[in-house]
Parts: C-alpha cells; sequence; structure tokens
C-alpha cells in the first residue's frame, strides 16, 4: 500500500507537527483507495477508509510507476464533516458527505440517474505473462449479462500502464478515442493492458505485451478470437502500426496520430510547444535510446512504415492538420503507402483540429464512424457506405445528429 500526505483545511499553510496527518492510500495490488491516519510521530497507518473505487482522485496511464492523484477531502470550516468523490467503473463519480473519521458516508448526490436506462458492465484484473515470461496485468470490462457460451468481440484499447486505472468510470460522451463505456453497453469485452518497455525496442516491446493480452482475455471464455480489434491514439497508435506489421491477429485496428516513420519524426518540431522531438527518442517514451547517427539500425526496426507490406488488417486512422504533438505528415506517409500496397485503409482528417478533437459537432462526427468501423468488422454490421468513399466536394456533409438520442 502506498502512502501520502494530504491537508484537507485548505487555510492551513503546512502539517501542524503536533495533529495526526491524513494520508490518502492506494494498495497496488487490489487498486482499492481511500484514506488513512497517522501519528505525526511516525507510526503505523490506521486505515480510516478502504474500498474498491477511486476515492477523490485520478489515476495515470504513463508507465512509470503508479501515480494516484489523489485529492484532500473538502472540510466544513464549522463542522466535523467531510466531502469526497468516489466512482467505479459502474457507480459515477458522485459525491459523499461523512465525519473526519469517515464513519458511515452517505451519497449526497445522484448525478447520472439516466444510466439506470442503459446495459452496463462489471470490472476485474486478469494476470498474465508476457511473451518473454514478464508479468503483467489489464482491466477487463465485461458487459452485463454476458455468458461464457456467447462469445463476444473483444476491443483491446491501451497506452502504457492501465492496469492501475481499475474502478475508472468512463462517462459515455464522443470524443477521439473510443468511448469504453459505449462499446461494453453494446457487448464487446473491453480489455485495457500494460505494456512494459525494453530501451531500443518500443515495437518489439508491444508485440510482447500485447498478444498475450489477446490469448489471456480468450481463456476467460467470454471473447471470441476471430472477432479481436485494437485501438489507441498517438504513442499507442505507434505501436498498433508496429503491432500489424508483424501480428494478422487482428480482424481490424483504429490507430490515431501515429509516428510511423522514426528517422522523419526524430528532428521535427513538437508545434504546440516547439520542443525539438530528439530527446523523445533519445531519453523519454519513445525509448530508442539512441541518435539515428548511432543506431540507424534501430531508427529503422521500430519505424511501422517499413512493414507495410507485411499487413493484412483493415486500418482505419484519424490524423488532424494542426497536430502539434505528431505532425500529419507522419498520418499521410503511413496511409498512403498503405493504399500504394493495395491495403484497405482509411483517413480522417478534421480542418483546424489538433492532437485530439476539441470541437463538439467534430467529436461526435468521428465517434459515428470509429464505432460503424468496429461495428462493421466485429459484430457484422452492414458495411457503412463512407468505406466505399466519399468524394471531395461531399466531404462531411454526413448528418449525423440523428444517431444521438435516447434508448428504445
Amino acid at each position: 500500500t502506498v502512502y501520502s500526505p494530504v491537508q484537507p483545511d485548505p487555510d492551513a499553510v503546512a502539517f501542524a507537527s503536533d495533529k495526526p496527518l491524513l494520508l490518502s492510500l492506494i494498495d497496488t495490488r487490489t487498486y482499492e483507495s481511500g484514506y488513512a491516519r497517522v501519528s505525526a510521530n511516525g507510526g503505523v497507518p490506521h486505515t480510516l477508509l478502504k474500498a474498491p473505487e477511486i476515492v477523490n482522485g485520478t489515476r495515470t496511464v504513463f508507465n512509470a510507476g503508479l501515480h494516484d492523484l489523489t485529492r484532500p477531502p473538502l472540510v466544513a470550516r464549522h463542522a466535523d464533516r467531510y466531502v469526497f468523490a468516489r466512482e467505479s467503473f459502474r457507480e459515477y463519480r458522485d459525491l459523499w458527505a461523512s465525519d473526519s473519521d469517515f464513519t458511515k458516508p452517505v451519497k449526497v448526490t445522484d448525478a447520472n440517474p439516466q444510466q439506470a436506462k442503459y446495459r452496463w458492465g462489471t470490472e476485474r484484473l486478469i494476470d498474465y505473462k508476457a511473451a518473454d515470461g514478464t508479468p503483467l496485468r489489464a482491466v477487463m470490462l465485461i458487459p452485463d449479462g454476458l455468458a461464457k457460451d456467447r462469445k463476444a468481440p473483444l476491443l483491446l484499447y491501451f497506452y502504457e500502464t492501465f492496469s492501475s486505472t481499475l474502478h475508472s468510470y468512463y462517462t459515455p460522451a464522443p470524443g477521439t478515442s473510443p468511448n469504453l463505456s459505449r462499446y461494453v453497453s453494446n457487448g464487446y469485452v473491453v480489455v485495457l493492458p500494460d505494456v512494459h518497455y525494453r530501451v531500443g525496442h518500443p515495437g518489439a516491446s508491444a508485440v510482447n505485451c500485447l498478444l498475450p493480452a489477446v490469448d489471456a482475455a480468450v481463456r476467460t471464455g467470454y471473447v471470441d478470437p476471430n472477432r479481436v480489434g485494437i485501438a489507441g491514439h498517438s504513442w499507442a497508435a505507434y505501436q498498433i502500426n508496429y503491432l500489424i506489421t508483424k501480428s494478422h491477429r487482428f480482424r481490424a485496428v483504429e490507430a490515431g496520430a501515429a509516428v510511423d516513420d522514426m528517422i522523419s519524426a526524430y528532428s521535427g518540431i513538437r508545434l504546440e510547444s516547439g520542443v525539438v522531438r530528439e530527446s523523445q527518442y533519445e531519453h523519454t517514451q519513445s525509448r530508442i535510446g539512441a541518435t539515428p547517427w548511432d543506431r540507424p539500425d534501430l531508427f529503422m526496426e521500430n519505424s511501422g512504415l517499413f512493414g507495410i507490406k507485411n499487413i493484412t488488417t483493415p486500418y482505419l486512422t484519424i490524423h488532424n492538420d494542426m497536430d502539434g504533438a505528431v505532425p500529419q505528415f507522419q498520418g499521410i506517409e503511413f496511409i498512403t503507402a498503405m493504399r500504394r500496397l493495395g491495403k484497405e485503409a482509411y483517413l480522417f482528417s478534421f480542418d483546424g483540429e489538433e492532437h485530439g478533437l476539441r470541437g463538439r459537432e467534430q467529436q461526435k462526427y468521428w465517434t459515428v464512424h470509429l464505432d460503424e468501423w468496429f461495428d462493421h468488422w466485429l459484430k457484422g454490421a452492414p458495411r457503412p457506405a463512407w468505406m466505399n468513399g466519399v468524394d471531395y466536394l461531399h466531404r462531411g456533409e454526413r448528418d449525423v445528429h440523428p444517431l444521438y438520442g435516447e434508448p428504445d
């Protein structure tokens, strides 16, 4: 269990040396969270609240250790009362109240009653091993009422570390990435796996970790092994681009705003910050650990562009013209190479949009097409008309608003 001091009194400038400290806690095995108290002189923390939920916090998906960003509860100025939020995959992030010992917390808001109209799901952790034997974990989201003899389609969604996001609530809404609650509600099993990386070989690391995640999901008995898709954005999309050059396991993929050529991307500039990209490959997320002059072999090995001839998986991407994190030409390179080699591939680009969609109308438009993509390939829905091509003069004319309505 990891403990961190929190200060509930907004007027306090420091922790009092003569009073007990309030601590946030997170169990690194179960990802239960809550609060504890410890004497200012030290000793063993006394647990006040521990629940299979995210209590007043958020979780990171970056592979740099567990970061539980827990905030202190709000404290009443003239009463022994705390207010804090708690959530799980099934329970919306409502507010709760209690005394300062967290005895008998009471729910004081019901912000999402309309959820009762919809099918939801349950969450669990699954443990398995990477191809090289490294222990791994993943979050598995299972639709309510799904029997093991009714094999469901599987959607993998990932970034770096997702197991620590257990108990996260996914508000149904359009966006850039698949809305996980929507997919579970519509009969998909969703798995959120972890990836552990070897410096110099980020692409191979993804293969090492992601394919065993599919196998682990299939072993649970809920998943149809022939209806597996994968989606991810940015760094995750890079890994997907590499993965599908090495595996034909996936029925369809969506990879948004991906780097496909590490050589051409290396000396580019992240336009939203002005930062040169070189350090990203030498020292941080891209994990090459060298310059292209010292190790050109690693830059080529880890670039999906050079393996496109091996791809057989239908491919969908979104890459916008004002992307300040990953230059749009990276997505254009990949999609035009796919088309040149006769692969099935589609690109969505929204004028004026950046690395992720910000405009609500654009989010709605893209989400409809993304959902149609996976529903077609993984659930057997009719092939959407846009997959037959949309000419330039009529692009963006489709009205998707009728598809956003109340459930039957």
